[in-house]
């Protein structure tokens, strides 16, 4: 138990209290290579983990627009979007500040102009954008009720034919999550599949 409230503390509150041990890492994604200062604190500092991987490897972008990346951490899939279609706005969002100064320096060291970020609790940051795409990862130790508050607040934030993409764990988006979203939207796919993980989309229709 003390493990778990932990580990809440460290990825879901605003100042991780844990002294910063900070790292790079180097990851290949979308067919080019990136790389990401990293630090404790924050989530899967050591690598980027496997369900970043799917969502980052599958996303599908907008043409031109603002796109969201909510949950952002030291700002992977913000940062990859951003530099795919350079016509983007990206906004990455998180509420644990040592997460966003990371995501900010790492918006610098791979030379993205298109992308920020931004620290605050969930869609607080980005009161009155609409948004053509928002991309997240979400803090499933924080618990379902967060997890539910990206879904069911997500259309206020989004504009006709904008999609939400998220990523979860297979065991609980298999049914509980893809209620969820249907309940929401009338509507959710199954985007991609793969290592325990699924990413599942959204399109806002009215």
């Amino acid at each position: 138990m003390r493990d778990k409230l932990k580990k809440f503390e460290h990825y879901f509150t605003s100042r991780p209290c844990s002294r910063p041990k900070h790292g790079l890492i180097r990851a290949y994604l979308r067919g080019r290579q990136f790389e990401f200062l990293t630090a404790s604190g924050v989530f899967s500092r050591k690598r980027v983990d496997l369900g970043t991987r799917l969502l980052v490897e599958s996303m599908i972008l907008p043409d031109e627009g603002y796109v969201l990346d909510l949950g952002c951490g030291y700002g992977v899939v913000g940062i990859v979007a951003a530099t795919l279609n350079p016509a983007l706005r990206v906004i990455m969002v998180d509420v644990n500040e040592r997460a966003v100064r990371l995501a900010s320096r790492n918006i610098i060291l791979n030379r993205v102009a298109n992308a920020e970020a931004r620290s605050g609790h969930l869609y607080e940051p980005v009161e009155g954008i609409g948004f053509n795409c928002i991309l997240s990862n979400p803090p499933v130790s924080a618990g379902l009720s967060v997890v539910k508050s990206i879904i069911s607040e997500a259309p206020k934030h989004m504009v006709k034919g904008a999609t939400l993409q998220m990523v979860v764990k297979s065991k609980i988006g298999k049914e509980r999550l893809q209620r969820i979203f249907e309940e929401n939207f009338g509507n959710v796919s199954v985007l991609a599949r793969g290592s325990g993980y699924r990413v599942l989309m959204a399109e806002k229709t009215q």
